[in-house]
């Protein structure tokens, strides 16, 4: 725990005194316990005059519009563009941070953008965008405001995307997730090994996360692993991953394996080669997996969707484009019908792989 002056806030739901007069932080498994003016794991939740505040609500280190299959999700309104945004800070410590820069500021007046829920549900909607994505870092640790921006979104027809690592307790993982419309669950791997040794964390609340969105909620749920290797990328390894995905989550759920490329703590680690995520996508299709990807690499063949009845090709993909498609409007397969796990609203969208910066100052 951080032990930095806590200059303002606001007070949020989910802590409880305990006996030595430390408050213990209940939103994520670590049970952060803490002094006054001391911070969690996340720095972004601190205990201030007696109660636990969240120190980033309502500021971002920016705004985007992505598409959407780069959250990644390729079975939630294929084409369309996100408005994407993230706070500072994150309640895991994972070695291999790829936005390190955000999720391990401890610099929360970089926190330049300021916006209301309702400004950034104005910006998506002048923008076009069929969502708005809670990214770059996880947004369990901005709580509130995350389900906020979620209830301004819904009462402009704009849905709400988390992209987190399913880090949380049961309590806030239920309202997290009525307000959430799709979920991309990072699974960094499946050994409590790599979860301790690597991220700080611990893998069973993951499992319970993941179990509890796909049979307790409507969001709809795809997962990503990002294989390092040598240390989740063993044949033994996703072979018991992909076959408790088929069996416990159900074969509609997509699995996205991306690449990795050496950053923050782990430097002197190789990067992917696209064979090991060819081969975990074979291995996942064999345990029952339908819907299986590569990612972070150029892989037609491997970034596209194919029926899992007729073996035709639905969703063309090269990187993030769409450049085949053979669905109807509500999501069935052109050749045979048979439906194609998602959600779908029409034709799809032609955002592409642009990414477009978003001044929230001007909706507010």
């Amino acid at each position: 725990m951080a032990d930095i002056p806590i200059q303002q806030g606001l007070s949020v739901g989910y802590w409880h005194f305990l006996e030595d007069g430390r408050i213990q932080c209940d939103l994520c498994p670590r049970y952060c316990k803490l002094h006054e003016g001391q911070r969690g794991l996340c720095f972004v939740r601190g205990r201030l005059n007696d109660t636990v505040v969240l120190t980033t609500y309502g500021r971002s280190s920016g705004y985007c519009i992505d598409p959407i299959e780069k959250k990644p999700l390729n079975h939630f309104l294929p084409g369309t563009p996100v408005l994407s945004f993230g706070t500072a800070g994150c309640n895991l410590a994972c070695k291999f941070c790829q936005n390190w820069d955000i999720s391990k500021s401890r610099e929360t007046d970089e926190l330049a953008d300021q916006a209301s829920p309702e400004a950034i549900a104005r910006a998506a909607v002048a923008n076009g965008c069929k969502s708005v994505a809670f990214t770059y870092n996880d947004p369990v640790i901005f709580h509130e405001y995350a389900i906020d921006v979620a209830q301004a979104c819904h009462e402009v027809g704009v849905h709400a995307v988390a992209v987190t690592a399913g880090y949380v307790t049961a309590e806030p993982r239920a309202e997290f997730y009525r307000h959430m419309d799709a979920a991309n669950v990072d699974l960094k791997a499946f050994t409590d090994r790599f979860y301790h040794r690597i991220t700080g964390a611990h893998l069973d609340p993951v499992l319970e996360t993941l179990e509890y969105i796909r049979h307790e909620t409507d969001t709809w749920l795809e997962l990503t692993t990002l294989l390092i290797p040598e240390q989740n990328d063993s044949d033994e390894e996703l072979h018991r991953m992909t076959r408790w995905v088929a069996e416990h989550l159900g074969p509609d759920v997509p699995m996205h394996f991306t690449a990795f490329h050496p950053d923050w703590k782990m430097m002197d680690s190789p990067p992917t080669e696209p064979a090991i995520l060819g081969r975990a996508r074979r291995i996942a299709l064999e345990n029952g997996v339908r819907y299986a990807y590569t990612g972070n690499v150029h892989d037609h063949g491997g970034s596209s969707t194919y029926c899992h009845h007729c073996g035709e090709i639905l969703i063309g993909r090269d990187w993030y484009v769409l450049d085949d498609w053979n669905l109807s409007d509500d999501g069935h397969c052109l050749n045979c019908g048979t439906r194609c796990a998602g959600v779908f609203d029409g034709p799809p969208g032609n955002w592409g792989a642009r990414r477009q910066l978003v001044r929230l100052r001007d909706y507010i």
